[in-house]
């Protein structure tokens, strides 16, 4: 039965919401957390283990040094306090993906303590994000339900377990209690959240590929009448892994619980699940607090001591962050704050920036990657990285324009042959014999044979209306197979009907 929603917009006008998130972001560390057994995205299920990850009587864990020396460099960027002692704690609680049956993480002596996250949106405002901490600990297992609808539980014969995730490092950044965000809640929660995969990228230390899990967020959300009043009881919509979902849960839960209070009834503390299909929430189970899951210190694992000298040291590699990298950016290139929020959107700052390295200009970079490119990788439904041509083609392929070798359509063929795996730009051209026709000549009898063959064209142009002249250029481009240059073929055009 569907549940009863309230519009969006009577009800941020009669409840403050208020949102959290705790965004689990996994480390592209080569071992997992806590022993050696390698990682990698798509392995053969089961084959990535060591006694330690799977938890068996007798392992002893042994921390990762580079999971924590990520950890500060992310506390860092995040402005944390990094606390010189930290320790590691058993989380207790049971599922079949996590083969102890208690999840090792940081309670409450985590590595990076309170710290903030500025985040800018659309219209260029800039919102602070408020940062509890940001704790070290490993991942569970991933469960396969087989039998249902869409892989899910419900409906399932049985469910497959795959203990190759289960130790990997994770990182998990919990926001304080979000307050004064009103309407604008879900679009904040999804730029903090497209602001936290560029600065995890950016230092290197994770993939943050949502659609693989890198990367994914337990988005909380609560409603009071006022500002003034208590927080609310809250749900816990788990394991959101896109941007779009995470603006969708807010707005959806936003709509049901305004409903509910509105109503007089009470919120239920749950988990729950987002679900792209109905593009709605389900309940999941009653949402335990954190006495209930008995932590206590590890063992087995004595405290971290991270020193002064150590976080200075981290501290002096850390690169640009990608705020400050965009503006510095947008200004060299001279571009609008449209310009650049487009070049943002699309995930093509990096290959924008590798092609202009490579002798492009901004302009036409730009032109390439969020124009032809942009359209060939929506077309096939994959990112702009993963198409089969590099920032190198597409800097040959403006070289070869600005040598006058190949005019535009030329070189749209020509991308498209690179697209198709037919070698590089200049490859390409001399497969196929492109060559823009520059002998004045041949365009000189192309371009009388048109005005020849439009008469009245002709006339209009004399008269100084230049709206036909695409029929004269589009006449001598068919002549010459479309390797005629465009203002080559208006110059002569000027210059015959001028006498």
């Amino acid at each position: 039965m569907a549940e009863q929603l309230m519009k969006y917009s009577e009800a941020v006008k009669k409840f403050d919401p208020v949102i959290g998130l705790e965004t689990h972001v996994e480390l592209s560390t080569n071992t997992k957390l806590f022993c050696p057994a390698p990682i990698s995205f798509g392995a053969e299920p089961n084959t990535e283990l060591t006694p330690v990850s799977l938890g068996l009587p007798g392992s002893l864990p042994v921390i990762n040094e580079a999971a924590v020396d990520y950890a500060i460099k992310l506390g860092l960027a995040l402005h944390c306090q990094i606390n010189e002692w930290s320790q590691f704690s058993r989380k207790n609680y049971f599922y079949p993906d996590m083969p102890r049956d208690y999840q090792i993480s940081q309670y409450d002596k985590p590595t990076n303590g309170e710290g903030y996250l500025d985040v800018e949106l659309e219209d260029g405002t800039v919102f602070r994000v408020p940062i509890e901490r940001a704790h070290i600990e490993d991942d569970a297992g991933k469960n396969t339900h087989v039998g249902g609808a869409d892989g899910r539980i419900e409906g399932a014969d049985h469910s497959l377990v795959d203990y190759n995730r289960a130790g990997v490092p994770l990182i998990e950044i919990v926001t304080k209690p979000i307050e004064g965000a009103g309407d604008r809640a879900p679009e904040i929660a999804g730029a903090y959240m497209r602001a936290i995969r560029d600065i995890v990228r950016a230092l290197n230390i994770s993939h943050a590929r949502m659609e693989q899990g890198n990367m994914r967020a337990d988005v909380n959300v609560s409603l009071r009448r006022n500002p003034s009043d208590p927080f609310g009881t809250r749900s816990e919509t788990k394991n959101v892994n896109s941007f779009r979902g995470i603006e969708r849960t807010i707005q959806y839960e936003i709509r049901r619980q305004a409903a509910i209070l509105d109503k007089g009834g009470e919120i239920l503390q749950e988990t729950r699940h987002w679900d792209e299909a109905s593009q709605a929430t389900a309940g999941g189970r009653v949402k335990s607090d954190a006495d209930d899951y008995r932590y206590f210190p590890d063992p087995d694992l004595v405290m971290l001591h991270i020193t002064p000298e150590h976080v200075d040291e981290i501290r002096k590699q850390m690169p640009e962050m990608p705020r400050e990298r965009r503006n510095r950016l947008k200004g060299e290139w001279n571009f609008s704050d449209i310009e650049m929020r487009d070049v943002v959107n699309a995930d093509a700052l990096d290959l924008i920036e590798e092609t202009v390295k490579l002798g492009a200009t901004p302009a036409g970079a730009k032109k390439w990657w969020l124009g032809e490119l942009s359209r060939e990788a929506n077309a096939k439904g994959v990112a702009l990285e993963e198409l089969d041509i590099t920032p190198q083609a597409v800097a040959d392929v403006e070289r070869l324009i600005a040598d006058g070798k190949l005019n535009d359509k030329l070189a749209k063929q020509t991308v498209a042959f690179v697209l198709k795996g037919e070698g590089t730009p200049e490859q390409v051209v001399e497969a196929h014999g492109f060559k823009v026709v520059s002998d004045d000549g041949a365009l000189q009898a192309a371009v009388q044979e048109a005005l020849d063959a439009n008469p009245d064209v002709v006339e209009k142009l004399k008269g100084g209306n230049m709206k036909p002249m695409g029929a004269i250029i589009g006449a001598v481009m068919r002549a010459t197979k479309g390797q005629a240059d465009a203002k080559a073929v208006t110059k002569i055009v000027m210059e015959k009907i001028k006498g």
